[in-house]
């Protein structure tokens, strides 16, 4: 199964003595109420901020930033870092309409096509880490300035003024102004992909109060992290979508301001992009020892065994393993054995999240939560583990896997606090030990659990005849899985062979890597796969999974339909919470209430990468602890690549 999270990181290291104490940080408080939380010894405000306002060179959730604002640059980079060469690889992550499989499209920022990847690189945001997959790099929730050099925060939170750097500007030579970004946030809001309008719920407008002001303003109640969020969207040029169409797929060459400009490309085969020499952010503090590589270049393959060939001929540089049966036979091959081609394991920090496959409670035959536990009770993960994918993974029990706010045991009194209103609403067990899928035998077909599956079915009305099982409403009991990559063939065959053994007529569709993305985003299917996790502080994010609005929001992330109001309630909560421990106790009461509704059979997770990659790289001696950091912070050594060169 290929991962669809963002890439992890190096480790926090707290900065020591006074310079941490003048940092000011922006959080956002409780009820939609925005607090203003300083560390800044006695410091209210910098010089030029408006009655009531603070100005700080960065942004996060909850604490200190790490870096003062006259940091040099991360610690996790080589500052000193030569640049050159070219980076390639098959993309590991994907966010709004992008296809692992192929593309035909530059815009990703609808839902209309099949994007492009890398589509980042070109772009400039207001704040940094700059990447609009992930704000995790060194810490769990900090931005600092980039195309902004500063931004001001209201008292009550709901107003942020950004202050543009005078030296941006597109590809093109014309400056990036507070036009250019207010046409970007609201544009957004109103024709964006439908996970980022539903993110922008709480943000209201964006207008520019001059050239190189841009004030974004927020409804009473916002998330924590809108303001975040919008300030890691790319800017996007307006006169270039003055005579464009934004809600149409295209192949037009986009106008950027960031480190890289498009290059070659071949629709649906690879994309490559153009380093911009002379990048007015490249010695921003944010982008020393970073963009590194003269060339980027994303591969795209039908299938996983042609990209793996494809890597054992040095079609492309880097790769992350995502099968096990690969990863364990198959890195056997002359440049393994010779050096050439080196393997690493690097640690996943990151919440571990959730996989699985996720059951549509659209459809009639799902609406029971007995059915749907019947279909957990029937998949044998301990087999599939030990026989398919080498003993690799653990199983998965919750969204928040990995992590601390993943709930064990009988619920603590904060998390009682929260679920105490709901008791009514909720089942019994959410007051209990928190759910866990089964543990197998071991032997592919355990019958006692197959048994608990049977009696499931029974009671929920659908009955067995004949060696076939029938719906309450007297109809053939079906399940059609729908995958677009054959490597995951033998996981469904062992589950459906189970699925047979309950008199479940269960069978497999390969589709075309378009056709199985629209089928995904109008939500025509029976069982979808996915694999999704959060940051350390997940906050308004969670909306697009489980919110009852992004349950018929077409293309959002809510697979299974989950429409329920206590589910709603405790996302709010999380969003409103004012403290780490706070929102850590809200997370877990959230994931009882999602474990209770059996709404997935979850799959499996592991706290590392599996990366292989050609031996003509350099990387600095630690990577961020919540990042890869590939291609980031890596670059190319000549001198490593003449010698592969020579020995062929």
């Amino acid at each position: 199964m290929r991962q669809t999270t963002p890439p992890p990181s190096s480790p926090w290291r707290p900065e020591r003595g006074v310079s941490r104490r003048k940092a000011l940080i922006i959080g956002v408080g409780a009820l939609g109420t925005a607090a203003t939380v300083l560390r800044s010894g006695g410091v209210f405000a910098e010089r030029g901020a408006g009655a009531g306002e603070v100005e700080s060179h960065g942004m996060s959730h909850f604490g200190d930033l790490k870096y003062p604002a006259d940091f040099k640059h991360f610690d996790y980079v080589n500052p000193d870092a030569p640049k050159g060469g070219m980076f390639s690889q098959m993309s590991p992550t994907r966010q709004f309409n992008q296809n692992f499989l192929t593309y035909n499209s530059f815009n990703v920022f609808i839902l209309k096509g099949d994007g492009v990847f890398g589509v980042e690189h070109l772009y400039a945001t207001l704040m940094a880490p700059a990447t609009i997959f992930s704000n995790q790099h060194d810490e769990p929730d900090a931005l600092y300035g980039n195309a902004a050099r500063a931004v001001r925060i209201s008292a009550d939170g709901l107003t942020c003024r950004f202050l543009l750097r005078k030296e941006a500007t597109f590809h093109d030579g014309t400056p990036l102004t507070a036009h250019d970004v207010a046409f970007t946030l609201n544009i957004m809001k109103e024709k964006g992909h439908p996970i980022a309008r539903q993110r922008m719920r709480d943000f209201t407008s964006a207008e520019a109060e001059d050239d190189k002001t841009v004030v974004a303003r927020f409804a009473p109640g916002r998330g924590r992290d809108v303001p975040l969020f919008i300030a890691m969207l790319p800017i996007f040029s307006r006169a270039y979508y003055s005579t464009r169409n934004f809600e149409e797929s295209s192949l037009d060459v986009p106008l950027g301001s960031g480190p890289y400009k498009m290059g070659r490309f071949a629709v649906g085969q690879f994309v490559e992009y153009e380093r911009v020499k002379d990048w007015w952010g490249a010695k921003l503090p944010v982008w020393r020892g970073k963009n590194n590589f003269d060339i980027l270049r994303y591969e795209y393959f039908r299938e996983r065994e042609a990209g793996f060939q494809a890597f054992t001929a040095k079609s492309f540089l880097f790769r992350e393993e995502f099968t096990s049966r690969i990863w364990a036979t198959r890195y056997d091959f002359p440049a393994i054995r010779d050096g050439r081609v080196k393997q690493d394991v690097l640690p996943d920090e990151t919440p571990s999240g959730a996989q699985g496959w996720f059951i549509n409670t659209r459809l009639d035959k799902f609406k029971d939560a007995r059915v749907r536990e019947a279909l957990i009770y029937a998949f044998d993960f301990e087999w599939v583990n030990k026989n398919i994918m080498y003993g690799a993974y653990s199983r998965t029990h919750s969204i928040f896997q990995n992590s601390p706010m993943m709930p064990e045991g009988k619920p603590r009194a904060e998390e009682l606090a929260l679920l105490e209103p709901f008791r009514d609403k909720i089942p019994d067990e959410v007051f209990g030990e928190a759910f866990v899928p089964p543990i197998s035998d071991g032997s592919g077909q355990d019958r006692t659990l197959l048994r608990r599956s049977s009696a499931l079915l029974q009671s929920a009305g659908f009955l067995l005849k004949g060696g076939k099982r029938y719906t309450a409403r007297g109809e053939p009991f079906t399940i059609e899985f729908r995958i677009d990559d054959p490597n995951f063939q033998p996981h469904h065959l062992a589950f459906m062979k189970n699925l047979g053994q309950l008199g479940i007529e269960a069978n497999l569709r390969l589709l075309d890597a378009v056709q199985y993305r629209a089928r995904r985003d109008q939500f025509d299917f029976d069982v979808a796969i996915e694999r999704f996790n959060f940051s350390s502080t997940p906050n308004d994010s969670l909306r697009p999974y489980f919110s009852s609005e992004a349950a018929e929001l077409k293309g959002s992330n809510n697979l299974a339909g989950i429409a329920d109001p206590v589910i709603d309630a405790l996302i709010e909560r999380i969003i409103e919470a004012e403290s780490r421990p706070a929102l850590v106790a809200a997370c877990r009461a959230l994931d009882r209430v999602f474990r209770a509704g059996r709404y997935w059979v979850a799959q499996w997770s592991k706290g590392s990468h599996w990366i292989a990659y050609w031996d003509v790289f350099g990387r600095p001696a630690t990577k961020p602890r919540y990042a890869r950091g590939v291609p980031d912070t890596w670059w190319y050594d000549r001198d490593k690549a003449a010698k592969i060169d020579q020995r062929g």
